[in-house]
């Protein structure tokens, strides 16, 4: 994973002169579609927009479906300043690497567990550590949701039924270690090439959130559903650090209330289409099925030991991060 350190001294400064950013025209941008009934980031961006525009005389453009660039792109222009705000997810992680420990598979047990650990202690010293990393301030925390998997050929109720079937991750250590993990073979294939695959059977299934899984018709090509939350996804609101210094006290305060409404409105959106997809995937035909508890520490015993083995070589000095997560995770699920 690449570290990318964030060179302050002046720099924002200059690029507000030269026109790149201003404090009194914000760019938020993100890669979801615009869409702010259906769309999480969507949703979350145009709140943003609407809190600080009646509560501040800043303006905000926005900026949506990837129109300047791939997240990677959003990170790097939220950096030199180009882009004043970003709302990303996993990609973060090429920036800030310890930010990588909230994909380790079966680390939350449900969404409002989650929320606890991001809007609690955790979450804010990740914040403070990647700040210090990328120069990238994190307003507050979104969610693109829980990741389950599908296939064509059985129910998967244990990381047993996933012997000798093929599925399709994305090309990220992460997931191909924690699909070998569970006994099943990860094929990387690219996002465009996925229905193909799928309707041809060069791979028995793939993993993605509910909203994907319906949006894309995969129930064309699946039979099975299995809602085993493996992957729990962060999107991380973010902004110029050095442009956000630059605002006013009541500005800077302007700015963070109105993130961490953004932030809870992407969530909802993202559970009210998971809810909702689960029942339209089933009205197309497939069959759900729901491991039991005892099930679920099953693929968490088998998936993470690979996974965590993995992040701390990567991680090195930061390998600490996964134990404070875990030690949130333990803490949120007591309450």
């Amino acid at each position: 994973m690449k570290r990318l350190s964030f060179q302050a001294s002046g720099l924002a400064i200059a690029l507000i002169a030269a026109g790149a950013v201003s404090a009194e025209n914000l760019r938020f941008a993100h890669v979801d579609p615009n869409d702010w009934t259906t769309s999480k980031k969507g949703a979350a961006s145009q709140v943003f927009k609407n809190l600080v525009e009646a509560e501040t005389d800043m303006t905000v453009d926005l900026f949506p479906a990837g129109s300047l660039g791939s997240e990677d792109d959003l990170v790097q222009g939220t950096q030199d300043g180009t882009i004043s705000i970003s709302m990303v997810s996993g990609s973060y992680a090429n920036y800030c690497a310890a930010a990588a420990v909230t994909d380790i598979p079966y680390t939350f047990p449900s969404a409002p567990v989650a929320w606890e650990v991001m809007d609690g202690e955790f979450g804010q010293a990740l914040a403070d550590h990647c700040l210090e990393e990328t120069g990238l301030r994190t307003l507050a925390y979104g969610e693109t949701g829980f990741r389950h998997f599908t296939n064509s050929v059985r129910p998967i109720a244990s990381p047993a039924d996933m012997e000798g079937l093929k599925f399709r991750v994305q090309t990220i250590p992460l997931y191909l270690e924690m699909v070998r993990g569970l006994g099943a073979e990860p094929q990387g294939i690219a996002w465009g090439e996925v229905p193909t695959a799928l309707a041809t059977g060069v791979v028995d299934g793939q993993e993605n959130p509910i909203s994907v899984i319906y949006g894309n018709s995969f129930y064309e090509f699946q039979k099975y559903l299995t809602l085993d939350r493996h992957v729990y996804g962060v999107d991380h609101i973010l902004i110029n650090e050095d442009l956000f210094q630059s605002l006013s006290d009541s500005d800077q305060a302007a700015l963070q209330r109105a993130a961490v409404v953004a932030g809870t409105v992407g969530r909802a959106i993202q559970q009210f289409g998971s809810a909702e997809g689960v029942s339209k995937l089933i009205e197309e035909g497939m069959e759900v099925t729901q491991p039991t508890d005892a099930q679920m520490a099953e693929f968490r015993a088998a998936a993470q030991p690979a996974v965590q083995a993995y992040l701390r070589d990567e991680l090195g000095s930061d390998a600490e991060w996964i134990d404070r997560l875990a030690d949130a995770v333990d803490n949120a699920t007591a309450n």
